[in-house]
């Protein structure tokens, strides 16, 4: 009896380990699929973790290629403005050096009294010729005379009988007192340059400016007095001196015979010759122009009548015979 009590529950204790054990190895088995998915979810991490360093580092070197991208075009801007700075600065130096008024300005600068001065000196010549004159390098003188001239000439050309039609004269005026103030004063300082006279182009500016203050005088007199005998007068005498005060100062400037009558000689012959040219020919030449430009002045169309032949008025006679015969 006990004996096989014993052995009856010897299998119940056998038994009763294998359950045991079948728990311990249940236990096992699902801490072991935990483990499992545990490394899983781990590695999923791992491999998330891996992508997004790839991606940051992906980030990373796009904003390193931008970042080398904004820096040369940085460096490219800078380039560009510091040429555009140092075009602009050359530009500008080089506008200044024409466009700068302190230029000019020792030019026209002068006092009213030395212009009157040297007005009246225009008329005097020059009795020393063995050493060089002074002329005075200023241009405000001159231009003032020049200006002068312009106005004297549109004042006789409406006090004559010039008809002016559709547009001004002023351009014409301009045109001809500036392009012989400035034509002849190169042509002249040309000749003085081959000549060898000690004379710059603005004295011969103001040389040939301040000789046309007799022209002046003497167009001025001879368009409000209308006498011929008058203005030859004039011409000889007003004329004659201020070209005789310019002869002698290019003479006290150039050496040798043959230069100083070449010189002398080519500028009295071209000043003489532009005064007797405003006097008489000036005015036809404006009217030429203007009938060239707006066609001759001409009178309107009127109906004239004229007379009917012998032979067409016998015809008429004839034919009113025969109309009313029918009749």
């Amino acid at each position: 009896g006990p004996a096989g009590a014993d052995n009856v529950s010897a299998p119940a204790q056998g038994g009763g380990s294998a359950v045991i054990d079948m728990e311990n190895m249940d236990d096992t088995s699902g801490s072991s699929f935990e483990d499992m998915g545990e490394m899983h979810q781990r590695m999923k991490e791992e491999e998330e973790e891996e992508a997004e360093g790839e991606a940051g580092a992906g980030e990373e070197e796009d904003g390193e290629f931008l970042g080398m991208k904004g820096l040369r075009g940085q460096l490219g801007r800078q380039v560009a403005d510091q040429m555009w700075q140092v075009g602009k600065r050359q530009a500008s130096r080089a506008f200044s050096l024409y466009a700068n008024i302190d230029i000019l300005r020792p030019y026209f600068d002068v006092e009213p009294v030395q212009v009157r001065a040297r007005l009246l000196e225009s008329m005097i010549p020059v009795k020393m010729i063995n050493f060089p004159q002074k002329i005075a390098g200023e241009l405000y003188g001159p231009l003032m005379l020049v200006f002068t001239l312009v106005a004297i000439l549109l004042h006789g050309m409406k006090t004559s009988d010039t008809i002016i039609r559709e547009g001004t004269l002023m351009g014409t005026a301009i045109g001809t007192c500036f392009g012989y103030w400035l034509g002849v004063s190169s042509f002249m300082y040309f000749l003085a340059y081959l000549c060898n006279a000690q004379i710059t182009m603005v004295q011969m500016l103001s040389l040939l400016g301040y000789g046309l203050f007799g022209h002046c005088i003497t167009l001025f007199v001879t368009y409000n007095i209308h006498f011929h005998s008058l203005f030859y007068i004039c011409w000889l005498v007003v004329g004659g001196l201020s070209t005789l005060r310019m002869v002698a100062v290019l003479v006290s400037r150039t050496v040798g015979h043959t230069q100083r009558l070449i010189l002398c000689g080519t500028l009295a012959a071209l000043h003489m010759l532009f005064l007797l040219y405003l006097h008489f020919a000036y005015h036809k030449v404006v009217e030429g122009i203007l009938d060239t430009l707006e066609g001759p002045n001409m009178p309107p169309f009127q109906r004239v009548a004229r007379d009917i032949p012998v032979v067409s008025n016998a015809v008429l006679n004839t034919t009113a015979k025969a109309i009313a015969l029918t009749l």
